[in-house]
């Protein structure tokens, strides 16, 4: 039977936090206050002494812990690859620092870690031992333009599968189910003079699954007179790509629900009636909700469209905890 409790990723809320007018302590206040029963910590945006936790971060985290009731149950690592100006990391050096994010996130009493998929399947491999070590359990971040079904994610299932480790498996990002164009982008293109039938006619490209190239030079004399459009439907196959149906990628979400550790409920615009623009929760969630998972959907807005924050979070945790509800 699944357990689903709802978190929040404080990246949600890192546009009061950049600004100022949160600071940390606030950041977590917050989260409860929006309904979140835990939070993911983003370390390299939160962590002062990242990729490293000190004894008096650990300690003020505890004690925001009992102050406030809930404590961080995800650690977001970041995988620099690019990090040094000559060369990429190698492998040997991307597992080295993914092992460092272990320690640190069972300093702060972290049993999840979001790992990304600049660490190769073998890389995820060989840390499978230190995960099982330290307790936590590293999940590569599926994001849009994977998904549960593209290659370069059966490659990892594939090597999870192989190890047999419980201590290695996937984060889902839900933006990888959209099914309609994102908000923010289409509303910042019309911002830019792109008309609607400029921008239905790239959707319609993006639907019918025209290769990118193609729909760039079938769109070129409207992206002259409008060369927002450019940018607009690169985004459509990009990291904000959709589709007509999810549904493929569903069954796929079902075939790895039990190497999932936790889930990003991606968010871009969640409007007052508690539904979200472009990624159909409607069918997500009961997905989730008919398997055993015991883990957390975690809020992840995106502040894209310059909404606010704190509200739009709080849509999202309403909105997961009302179809949850829906679908005991």
């Amino acid at each position: 039977m699944t357990n689903v409790k709802t978190g929040i990723t404080l990246f949600s809320l890192g546009t009061p936090y950049l600004k100022g007018e949160l600071d940390l302590e606030g950041v977590i206040r917050a989260a409860v206050e929006l309904g979140a029963q835990g939070y993911e910590i983003v370390a390299a945006q939160m962590i002062p002494s990242y990729p490293y936790v000190t004894d008096e971060f650990a300690e003020f985290i505890r004690q925001c812990t009992e102050k406030y009731g809930i404590g961080p149950i995800c650690y977001a690592a970041n995988m620099d690859r690019g990090m040094l100006k000559d060369r990429d990391l190698t492998e040997d050096e991307m597992v080295a620092r993914a092992i460092t994010d272990i320690v640190s996130a069972n300093k702060l009493g972290c049993t999840v870690m979001r790992e990304q998929y600049l660490l190769s399947p073998n890389g995820l491999a060989r840390i499978a031992p230190y995960a099982e070590a330290y307790n936590v359990h590293v999940g590569i971040e599926i994001h849009n333009p994977d998904s549960p079904i593209t290659r370069p994610i059966l490659d990892y299932l594939e090597v999870i599968e192989k190890t047999g480790s419980k201590y290695i498996g996937f984060v889902p990002d839900f933006g990888c189910f959209a099914t309609k164009p994102n908000k923010p982008y289409w509303d910042r293109a019309l911002a830019a003079g792109a008309t609607i039938e400029q921008l239905e006619k790239c959707a319609r490209l993006r639907y019918d699954e025209v290769p990118m190239d193609e729909a760039m030079k079938i769109m070129g004399p409207d992206m002259a007179k409008c060369p927002a459009l450019g940018a607009t439907l690169n985004s459509m196959y990009g990291f904000v790509q959709f589709r007509k149906s999810c549904r493929a990628e569903l069954e796929g979400l079902k075939r790895i629900m039990p190497y999932c550790f936790e889930m990003h409920g991606k968010c871009h615009y969640v409007d007052e009636n508690l539904h979200e623009s472009a990624i159909p929760y409607e069918e997500i969630i009961p997905v989730i909700a008919a398997t055993d998972y015991d883990g957390f959907i975690v809020t992840e807005y995106e502040d894209e469209g310059g909404y606010d924050a704190v509200e739009q979070t709080r849509r999202h945790v309403a909105m997961v905890k009302k179809l949850l509800n829906e679908v005991k």
